[in-house]
């Protein structure tokens, strides 16, 4: 296969992405890297639409049909496009109704991937990207709904753990509107993450291990940590110093002007804060100092998967 699709509804955006195989110029040159090339994306700002007990509203149900509907009439090379849904779905009371509604619609039927499987998917991506060959790898990735973490020494990781930490799931949690409650400081926050975290056998960081952060929320933290450390330095990388120091500028930063600064995206301001407390005890928790910052995470892994980069799955531990 040269080419793959797939329709990635998240709460922010619905994103169609493309895979395909580009030319080299060596001998056998027909079977060069993939490209990942996003083909369109429509906003959706689906957290603004749940109710009260946890259900997407009619209003976000009609902006994901739209949105379907635009994307998957997009891509007009005949190649069929899998479309899958993030947390903000797989996690809201009425999801069966959400999918059904957007079948009977578009005609698409979104598929729901465990927290597990986005692990695994991320893992494959971010060795892909790598450009492949064993060695221990460790993947981190900070979703709206969960942190995703998975490890191994090979093509398929050996570790994954899908955990309910994600930047938007925090901010609801524990800092409503992305800001201290007057009764909590930021202090109690970093403690109750990392606290989340206690008693879960993540895998660490041990010497020689290549670490990849990959999501929005990293790949904003490292364009943020360009103004606070090493400002010359290109955001490919982040490390535990500059994550601590972006906690505390995003917590005297008023969610209302945090798109003002480097990195952060207006949409993203509310829960960035929850997402750089996250990110500081993930990395702690793991024992990394510096991550590289990844553009490739699940949705990646699954056109991997589904134009066949991938070795085939082996079983990996859950948790």
């Amino acid at each position: 296969m040269r080419q793959a699709a797939v329709i990635d509804v998240g709460c922010h955006s619905a994103l169609l992405m493309v895979a395909r195989r580009q030319r080299t110029k060596e001998r056998g040159g027909a079977r060069g890297r993939w490209a990942m090339a996003p083909s369109g994306k429509i906003r959706l700002a689906l957290h603004e639409t749940l109710t009260a007990d946890g259900r997407v509203s009619t209003r976000g149900i009609r902006s994901v049909q739209s949105a379907v509907e635009q994307l998957s009439g997009a891509e007009h090379r005949g190649h069929a496009v899998f479309a899958f849904a993030t947390s903000v779905i797989r996690d809201a009371a009425n999801r069966d109704e959400v999918i059904g509604q957007v079948a009977d619609t578009t005609g698409v039927r979104l598929r729901l991937l465990p927290g597990r499987e986005e692990a695994r998917l991320a893992y494959i991506a971010a060795r892909c990207w790598l450009g492949g060959g064993p060695g221990p790898l460790l993947v981190l990735d900070i979703g709206g709904g969960t942190v995703e973490v998975a490890h191994g020494d090979d093509a398929e990781p050996a570790r994954v753990h899908s955990l309910p930490l994600g930047a938007r799931a925090v901010t609801r949690a524990l800092l409503p509107g992305g800001v201290l409650p007057a009764d909590r400081t930021l202090a109690d926050v970093r403690q109750q993450v990392r606290e989340a975290l206690d008693g879960v056998p993540l895998p660490v960081a041990r010497p020689g291990t290549r670490v990849i952060a990959s999501s929005k929320t990293f790949t904003q933290l490292a364009k943020l940590a360009t103004t606070i450390e090493r400002p010359t330095r290109a955001p490919a990388h982040l490390t535990l110093s500059s994550v601590r120091a972006a906690v505390e500028l995003l917590a005297r930063t008023d969610p209302r002007h945090r798109g003002e600064l480097k990195g952060i995206s207006r949409h993203r301001a509310e829960q960035s804060l929850a997402g750089a407390v996250v990110a500081e005890a993930l990395m702690e928790a793991c024992q990394v100092r510096e991550a590289r910052i990844c553009p490739w995470s699940t949705r990646e892994g699954l056109l991997l998967e589904r134009v066949g980069e991938s070795r085939g799955r082996r079983t990996a531990r859950t948790t």
